[in-house]
Order: structure tokens, then C-alpha cells, then sequence
């Protein structure tokens, strides 16, 4: 299940018992299109042991300009409240399984 990322829920989804990934993201963006499913199958997949959360940039600024987000889709990986992870561009299925494996 995925989350909707705001500056409201942001830091007691952080700082919650699950690891937490945070795709930063525009409804304009193409690359950001391509990522979306392969973030919602992963989000399954992690379903109780893994927050996937999308954020959008534009109705979330506050938050992108706090994490230095220049690009998207970025996508950060927390653990223990902390960036263990930081993923800029689009990526594989392959890749991304591999950086959510390693929070578990």
C-alpha cells in the first residue's frame, strides 16, 4: 500500500517502526510515469515490512527544497529515521527490489 507524503505526516511516517521510501514525484514528469508502477508492485511486495509514500513536488515544496530535490523522480530511503539512500532518475524494477531489500 502506498502512502500520500505531505509536510503534515512526514516526520511520524519517518520516524515510524517501518522503514519508509519516498518517491518524489509531477504528474508532468515522464520518467516519474515510468517509475510510478514499479514503486506501487514494490509497494505490495513490502506491504508491513516497508512505508512506500509518494510525494508530489509541486504541492509539497516545503519538502522537496528540505531534501535538495532538483530532480525526479528522487527517490530516498529512511531507516531509523535517517537517509540511508538516495536514488535520482529512473530505474529498474531489478534495482529498486535491491535498495528495498536492503532496509529489511
Amino acid at each position: 500500500m502506498e502512502v500520500t507524503v505531505s509536510s503534515e505526516n512526514f516526520e511520524s511516517l519517518k520516524n515510524g517502526n517501518l522503514p519508509l521510501v519516498v518517491d518524489f514525484w509531477a504528474t508532468w514528469c515522464g520518467p516519474c510515469r515510468m517509475v510510478s508502477p514499479i514503486i506501487s508492485k514494490l509497494a505490495e511486495r513490502y506491504d508491513g515490512k516497508i512505508v512506500v509514500g509518494k510525494c508530489d513536488v509541486e504541492e509539497n515544496e516545503e519538502l522537496a527544497t528540505a531534501f535538495g530535490i532538483r530532480n525526479i523522480p528522487t527517490i530516498l530511503f529512511f531507516k531509523g529515521g535517517e537517509i540511508v539512500e538516495k536514488i535520482v532518475g529512473a530505474q529498474s524494477e531489478g534495482k529498486l527490489d535491491e535498495k528495498f531489500q536492503s532496509l529489511l
